[in-house]
């Protein structure tokens, strides 16, 4: 069984140039929620670092207060849920409309004619000036 890192929260306030009361203030407002080792020690994960990334860039860069960063993060959660659950669906209308047809769809793309558009050419009038 491979661990997964974890790093303290001394390494994390460091690393990212953040007071370790600022972490704990995105724990209390729920927006963060590291792990915690036997004595009580936060122990943040990488997923919980790419978290941090993630709020840092909204607060430091964009201005975004911690409610703000909230609705967003939880959006952002439910847009990629969205997209996940959109890509099964078409993966799964792929095998229904597509499986046992693939003859027919090479037949039919065999058959239609290719078309080349016309080309206009716009000649002017010697007569007009």
């Amino acid at each position: 069984m491979v661990k997964e890192k974890v790093y303290m929260i001394a390494y994390v306030s460091s690393k990212y140039d953040i007071h370790p009361q600022t972490l704990r203030l995105y724990e209390k407002e729920g927006l963060l929620i590291p792990s915690r080792s036997k004595g009580n020690t936060r122990l943040y994960s990488e997923k919980d670092l790419k978290k941090l990334e993630f709020i840092l860039n909204l607060s430091r860069e964009m201005g975004v207060n911690l409610a703000g960063i909230d609705i967003i993060y939880n959006m952002k959660l439910k847009i990629e849920k969205m997209e996940e659950e959109f890509s099964k669906f078409l993966e799964e209308l792929k095998k229904e409309f597509f499986t046992g047809k693939e003859n027919l769809f090479e037949q039919k793309k065999k058959s239609l004619v290719k078309m080349v558009s016309p080309r206009i050419t716009l000649f002017k009038d010697d007569s007009e000036k």
